[in-house]
């Protein structure tokens, strides 16, 4: 896999939805995550989680409530505990600052699509299509993001393969869907990049 023009870049304006707390430790630093809530232009909004190390939470604490500009990546773990999605999405936090103005949602991410594009139709006749991007991290790790296109992209996509290089500009968005395990229905959500354009990328 092509690691010298992997590119993972996100900017959200939102409102933090709750304080942040404690997520996990790792090489010492302590990571504590909130949610931040996005709107979308139709009004509806998405509820990203952020994912930020507790020294930029000390530079720049964050309340419930505050209007908030976070600029990092897009990151994915696997769960492997069994509860939840098995992969998890999160907003690595590379900067915090306070924000006025409207609610903003920008990736740039460019990688390897990871699995074969799956091209369908909606039952109201519209083109869709979903992609698994690998994004290269430095220390030789990658993050998979499921993506997702529509119309005439979406049937771009459906003619590209596994291992083509592709760059994307698109927004993180958040869906809830309905779980039924041994007869007991939950609520999840599960996370996506909404693509906007895409063009394939040379060796």
């Amino acid at each position: 896999m092509q690691t010298g023009w992997n590119e993972n870049r996100a900017l959200l304006r939102g409102t933090a939805a709750a304080e942040p707390v404690v997520s996990h430790e790792s090489h010492g630093v302590v990571y504590e995550t909130f949610p931040l809530t996005v709107l979308r232009l139709s009004g509806s909004e998405d509820r990203i989680n952020v994912l930020a190390p507790r020294p930029l939470l000390a530079e720049q604490p964050v309340t419930a409530g505050m209007a908030l500009e976070v600029e990092g990546e897009v990151r994915s773990f696997n769960n492997k505990s069994g509860k939840g999605s098995r992969l998890v999405i999160t907003l690595y936090a590379k900067a915090l600052r306070p924000w006025e103005g409207e609610d903003e949602n920008q990736l740039l991410l460019a990688g390897v699509l990871c699995k074969p594009p799956v091209l369908r139709r909606t039952p109201l006749g519209r083109d869709i299509c979903d992609l698994m991007l690998a994004v290269n991290r430095r220390y030789g790790r990658a993050d998979y993001l499921p993506c997702i296109a529509w119309g005439g992209l979406a049937r771009l996509c459906g003619g590209l393969e596994v291992g083509d290089g592709v760059r994307l500009e698109g927004r993180l968005q958040s869906r809830a869907y309905t779980k039924v395990d041994h007869g007991v229905s939950e609520v999840r959500t599960a996370y996506e990049v909404s693509v906007m354009k895409l063009e394939p990328v040379g060796e």
